[in-house]
């Protein structure tokens, strides 16, 4: 199985406990997820924080309208450093994103890593080239303007 790696690095200009408050929410997802991918949580009597071993699921709508399934699960949590979800069901054939949150100079360096594999051998190769990396590029770029415009200097 060939994986891929994601990685990005963004410094928010609040407090470490601001930035956990928020990423802790499995709701605040929908937030800063593009509209173009129709994601909603469906799991039924979700807390508002996360733990580990909590599973959610949601509806996504990736590639052309067509909604899939994605069950996730959380695998690891350190609060307020870190988190780890890792999909159980899904688009990919490996899903691993690790979620990290550092105090630095009076904010909070905060950095994704997703590992992921497509389905689908030679053909989900040739996928992640022409469609899926792209696709996860855009949806990290939105995430990032959309939580840098949610959490603006004071």
């Amino acid at each position: 199985m060939k994986t891929y790696e994601l990685y990005r690095e963004t410094v928010l200009p609040i407090s470490l406990l601001e930035a956990w408050d928020f990423f802790n929410n499995p709701f605040n997802l929908a937030k800063i997820t593009p509209n173009d991918m129709g994601f909603k949580v469906v799991s039924k009597n979700l807390p508002k924080q996360i733990h580990n071993g909590l599973m959610i699921q949601y509806i996504v709508k990736p590639l052309a309208g067509i909604p899939l399934k994605w069950v996730s699960q959380i695998s690891a949590v350190n609060a307020p450093y870190m988190f780890v979800d890792e999909q159980l069901k899904g688009p990919y054939a490996y899903w691993h994103h690790e979620h990290t949150f550092e105090e630095f100079e009076g904010k909070v360096l905060m950095k994704d890593k997703v590992i992921y594999a497509v389905p689908l051998g030679i053909l989900g190769r040739i996928a992640n080239t022409l469609i899926v990396r792209n696709k996860l590029e855009h949806i990290f770029n939105y995430r990032t303007t959309k939580i840098l415009e949610l959490f603006k200097e004071k």
